[in-house]
């Protein structure tokens, strides 16, 4: 893997590809076994979500539904700090076992804003999947209970996550270069 440029910005190689689905496979595995005998539904937070439920689902050999939303704090490279829901949920939860799935935590503000939204639902469990956690950068608090990595607060690219709209079919995951 090599340097890659995004609009104006460089990025180095962080994540490969294989090690991605390495873990998603490792996080389906666990998945699998706490929901055996369950049909959790699991809701993805669109964009930057949608390669990681994808691929996630390959993995997965329960008996499961998903629904997307779309919920926004980022402009560039910053977060704005204010959370924007452009799709909302259109699915019953109501004694349902929710998983939503994020592709990253940063400040922790949108999930910290959507999160009681969806407790005052009242889904039988409410559980957190998360690709990408930035501990270093975290402000709100929000329950992570399965996570793939926890990254340094370098601004990423790749595997669904953007720069400005471009990047998300890239299918490792690259950190922002710095000399």
């Amino acid at each position: 893997m090599a340097l890659i440029r995004v609009h104006d910005k460089t990025f180095t190689p962080y994540l490969t590809e294989k090690e991605i689905h390495e873990k998603l496979q490792q996080l389906a595995a666990q998945l699998n076994a706490d929901y055996a005998g369950k049909r959790p539904l699991f809701i993805a937070v669109l964009n930057g979500s949608f390669m990681f439920a994808s691929d996630l689902f390959k993995y997965l050999t329960i008996d499961a539904e998903i629904c997307f939303i779309k919920l926004a704090s980022y402009k560039g490279t910053k977060s704005t700090g204010h959370v924007i829901t452009a799709i909302g949920l259109d699915t019953d939860i109501t004694n349902r076992d929710v998983i939503i799935l994020e592709d990253i935590i940063d400040t922790g503000k949108t999930l910290s804003q959507f999160l009681p939204q969806i407790t005052n639902q009242q889904p039988a469990s409410l559980k957190v999947a998360v690709l990408l956690h930035k501990p270093e950068a975290t402000q709100f608090h929000v329950p992570i209970d399965y996570l793939c990595f926890s990254i340094p607060n370098k601004f990423v690219v790749g595997y669904g996550l953007d720069y400005d709209g471009l990047g998300r079919n890239i299918r490792e995951i690259y950190q922002l270069y710095s000399d």
